[in-house]
């Protein structure tokens, strides 16, 4: 404020100079945040990762199961085999956790959905197989000249057991 304020005129230049003042200091701060921000990555990309490491994702139990089971197996039993006790007991400890947070939750998911699919190729809906696509597939199979027969069972014969003299 280098001049006095003497009128009303005077009194609205000056609040005019100090508001686009004002903009331009938080243009700067928002500036300087966005810099601190950017310079802090790296520092919170590691703390999640250390967080990660020392707590475990509990919203899959069955999926974190079968990652415990692999990760005993895989790490203790084989990789880690001649390692010390301290190393057997903190390094899978540190990979089930890290791992159990790696299984988002589309993977999980997707690796549901394939289970799933998997076990309805084995296990297809139960229910009779229409006529017309058991036709098909035997026409199918004649005209590539594979035909299908069922196995014909085997001669069973019956052991012959002599007949009990009930004449006594």
């Amino acid at each position: 404020m280098n001049k006095r304020i003497r009128t009303y005129e005077d009194l609205l230049e000056e609040q005019q100079r100090l508001m686009s003042q004002l903009k331009t200091h938080e243009a700067k701060i928002k500036v300087d945040v966005a810099g601190v921000k950017e310079g802090i990555k790296p520092l919170n990309k590691a703390i999640t990762t250390i967080n990660k490491l020392a707590t475990r994702d509990n919203t899959a139990p069955m999926m974190n199961f079968g990652l415990e089971m692999g990760t005993d197996l895989l790490i203790r039993k084989l990789i880690l085999s001649r390692a010390g006790w301290f190393t057997k007991i903190v390094v899978p400890f540190l990979i089930k956790n890290y791992s159990s947070h790696l299984v988002g939750e589309e993977k999980r998911e997707a690796l549901i959905n394939k289970v799933k699919s998997f076990f309805k190729k084995i296990r297809p809906e139960a229910g009779p197989a229409p006529q017309s696509q058991y036709r098909a597939q035997q026409k199918a199979a004649e005209g590539n000249g594979q035909v299908h027969t069922a196995p014909k069972p085997a001669a069973t014969t019956t052991p012959v057991t002599p007949a009990s003299d009930t004449n006594k």
